[in-house]
């Protein structure tokens, strides 16, 4: 397993985060949150297909 490091701060700040929204551990939340942003980095093609569809539906580009 790879190790960070992190403010404290930041660290305590996620910390409280991770127990207000249920996770189990902060590892938990924190691995919740990189995979989210990864997957949103690596697919911004299906945003940018996703929106120009809505844009020819809306009759705004052909």
């Amino acid at each position: 397993m790879a190790k960070i490091k992190i403010d404290s701060k930041l660290y305590d700040r996620a910390k409280k985060a991770a127990q207000s929204a249920g996770y189990s551990s902060l590892e938990e939340f924190i691995t919740s949150i990189i995979e989210k942003e990864v997957a949103q980095i690596e697919s911004p093609a299906d945003d940018d297909e996703l929106a120009a569809k809505q844009l020819r539906g809306l009759g705004y580009i052909d």
